[in-house]
């Protein structure tokens, strides 16, 4: 097991190219299993949430070839129609593995996945969609078996925007018999990307990215085609970073349309903001303005940026108030910020942050995939030495991060524990 070291106090200065979307590529991962042939996806990020997926690929029959970036997936023959708990429990969106094989060979076999460190994530309104279109849903010893001759087109109303559920559901109804439209459906961008790698297999999928996305299904879909757009989260956490270390950073691959949010908190805080070509350029303030936020689902604050954006808070000139609305259990990073010096109370689901004049580096410890990224970026403007350990939630979400900041001009490596 590895663990970062962070010198920290050097401002981080030049461009940074950001990866391939984790939250997109797995989607689009799992839809090459609606067809058979060989899929070709590129711009995927090299993230042990990948390595789980091709494991799974694998499983289920499909023949996975990786060649840097570029994902060779061939379809032809899937025949194993079971995703079983040990790869499932490592990774909550192998779920997405559902709504595909239902399609494709009427009958899927998907362990049940749990909650997490986070809060729990329950998938009723994934199977609550899937009964409506006619699968027979069934739960034995921990893994929902789900069987359907042919799935049927039907109006479906989510009780809550999921970006799973609308995933799922989006790739099940491409191959259903007739209309499907999903209501309150989640409007994330990666949702988007994948109505688009749908409409390239030759789905019929429309409304994507507003609250009613309309699926006609078809008879077949063709082998994929397609580039992963850069990953917003990963592009966030370079901005917070280049704004909280008073940088200068050009975060190339960055798509403003994916970060308005995110940007307007950014400007509030002092950050200078810089439109260019292909690229989102961050100036940090002198001293870090005080920002209230509240997360919300896209376009509202993203819940996977609101531990970076608190960890800037701690060092903001004076008092900034934090609230989580998406997850019950997403503040177990706090505990750590305080023992780098940070002032923050926590009542319920809202966070208070003083500011404090500076950080002190301490040894910490990771404690999911966000929380991770935010202890990173509290080393990088901490006096003196921080060490994160528990690194491998990081490696779910961010590739070569340190290498990155190092490219920046920080003082970090990655060394075993």
């Amino acid at each position: 097991m590895d663990k970062i070291i962070i010198h920290g106090g050097r401002r981080l200065k030049g461009e940074v190219q950001v990866s391939g979307a984790k939250n997109s590529a797995l989607p689009l991962l799992f839809a090459t299993l609606l067809a058979p042939g060989e899929h070709r996806i590129t711009n995927v990020p090299s993230l042990r949430d990948i390595a789980t997926v091709e494991k799974l690929l694998t499983i289920l029959g499909a023949t996975v070839q990786r060649q840097g970036d570029l994902f060779a997936v061939d379809a032809t023959h899937i025949e194993n129609n079971e995703a079983p708990y040990d790869l499932v429990r490592t990774m909550r969106a192998s779920v997405l593995v559902l709504g595909p094989l239902l399609a494709r060979l009427g009958q899927a076999r998907v362990s049940l996945p749990g909650g997490c460190a986070i809060g729990a994530r329950p998938i009723n309104l994934h199977l609550k969609g899937l009964e409506a279109m006619g699968a027979k849903i069934t739960l034995d010893h921990g893994y929902v078996e789900a069987k359907a001759k042919r799935l049927h087109g039907a109006r479906i109303y989510f009780d809550l925007p999921t970006v799973g559920g609308t995933e799922n559901l989006m790739m099940a109804a491409a191959l259903a018999k007739g209309k499907t439209v999903l209501e309150n459906a989640a409007c994330e961008p990666e949702i988007v990307e994948l109505a688009q790698a749908l409409n390239k297999m030759g789905g019929q999928v429309s409304g994507a990215g507003t609250d009613t996305v309309t699926i006609e299904g078809v008879n077949e879909l063709r082998p994929l085609e397609f580039a992963v757009m850069p990953d917003r989260i990963e592009a966030g956490t370079f901005m917070i970073a280049a704004a909280m270390t008073r940088g200068d950073v050009r975060i190339t691959g960055a798509i403003a349309a994916h970060q308005d949010a995110l940007l307007s908190k950014l400007r509030e805080a002092g950050a200078e903001i810089v439109m260019e070509e292909g690229a989102i350029r961050v100036r940090g303030p002198r001293r870090i303005n005080p920002v209230n936020l509240k997360t919300r689902a896209f376009p509202g604050f993203p819940t996977d940026m609101q531990a970076q954006f608190m960890a800037m808070m701690t060092i903001g000139n004076g008092s900034s108030v934090v609230t989580e609305t998406v997850f019950e259990n997403r503040f177990m990073h706090v505990c750590e910020l305080q023992r780098m010096g940070a002032d923050i109370t926590i009542d319920g689901r809202t966070a208070t942050i003083k500011g404090v004049k500076e950080l002190l580096g301490a040894p910490v410890m990771a404690t999911d995939l966000r929380a991770s990224a935010c202890l990173v970026l509290a080393g990088l403007a901490a006096d003196n030495t921080t060490e994160v350990s528990r690194i491998y939630h990081l490696d779910r979400g961010y590739e070569k991060i340190e290498e990155k900041f190092k490219g920046l001009g920080a003082h970090i490596e990655r060394v075993p524990e």
